[in-house]
């Protein structure tokens, strides 16, 4: 396969996956085929240009990808594209992260956005209701598709550009590699249901309940959480999930990292948490991600 595979120079659980300019430059004319638009409104035309990308890489990305998201043992793998020429924009980007994501599943609706997938921007100034775009904050340890009704197998999140940054780091997490994990995680409170709700930007007018720990199929726990998110009904749920927010930042197993423009990091969403660390302050400071989240093909 022309695609190389590597252990992450901070984890071996985390698999980087470069790929190089000359099977990018294969891809410009299949991707030309499918414009935003069409991508936006018509779905076969995503599998299309899914399968496009395979075919580069010998139908073996697919293979790949798959076999490191399902792996308890990995479960993150980071795609690095070569784009350092600047020949591949934007929409190559995000048609990238498009063929990326179905070539292992569908992805949910974004309530937040009206699409498959969202674009957003962490500014110097913020006006928002969430901790997404709070720049000079932590964004904390958490999960994704917490507050929705979908399945949420896996999450895609891409550096589509970025001005004036320093700081800002990725912060990642394997359940396995926390320490609290079977404390926490066996506490009888922690397997009660939560409610969750969202603030008004993320467009969902309902809420859910479900637990913050629960099993996957081989008994091994795994976890739905978000700190801004949950509406505790007691003293018990409140001070639960104190602890376990407390915990999860003051993990000494928790990896930071800068991820390179045009990256995308593709993580089990059951067994992996993921966070962000906050921007040094700048009046200038622009950072632009496309976030995609789904569910594997059965």
């Amino acid at each position: 396969m022309s695609f190389s595979v590597i252990d992450h120079t901070n984890s071996k659980r985390v698999r980087v996956i470069k790929l190089n300019e000359t099977d990018l430059d294969k891809l410009i004319f299949p991707f030309k085929k499918h414009s935003i638009l069409s991508l936006e409104y018509k779905p076969f035309s995503r599998f299309s240009l899914a399968k496009s990308l395979d075919e580069v890489f010998q139908n073996k990305l697919s293979i790949k990808l798959s076999e490191i998201l399902n792996d308890r043992n990995t479960g993150t793998a980071i795609v690095e594209p070569d784009i350092k020429n600047g020949k591949f924009d934007k929409d190559f980007l995000v048609k990238l992260s498009t063929g990326l994501a179905h070539l292992i599943g569908n992805p949910n609706f974004d309530s937040m956005t009206g699409k498959y997938y969202a674009r957003f921007y962490v500014k110097h100034q913020d006006s928002s209701d969430s901790y997404l775009r709070k720049a000079y904050t932590n964004l904390d340890l958490h999960t994704d598709g917490t507050y929705v009704k979908e399945k949420t197998d896996w999450l895609i999140m891409t550096k589509m550009e970025e001005q004036n940054v320093s700081g800002g780091e990725s912060v990642i997490l394997h359940l396995d590699d926390w320490e609290h994990l079977e404390d926490l995680s066996n506490d009888p409170v922690g397997q009660q249901d939560f409610v969750w709700g969202s603030p008004k930007s993320k467009n969902v007018d309902y809420k859910v309940e479900h637990p913050v720990f629960s099993k996957d199929k081989n008994g091994k726990p795994i976890i739905s959480y978000i700190d801004q998110f949950p509406e505790p009904k007691n003293m018990k749920q409140g001070l639960f999930l104190q602890k376990l927010s407390d915990s999860l930042e003051q993990s000494k197993n928790k990896i930071s990292f800068p991820l390179p423009v045009g990256s995308t990091i593709f993580s089990n969403n059951y067994f992996w948490l993921h966070g962000r660390k906050a921007f040094k302050e700048h009046s200038g400071l622009s950072r632009e991600l496309l976030r995609i989240r789904g569910t594997f093909f059965n």
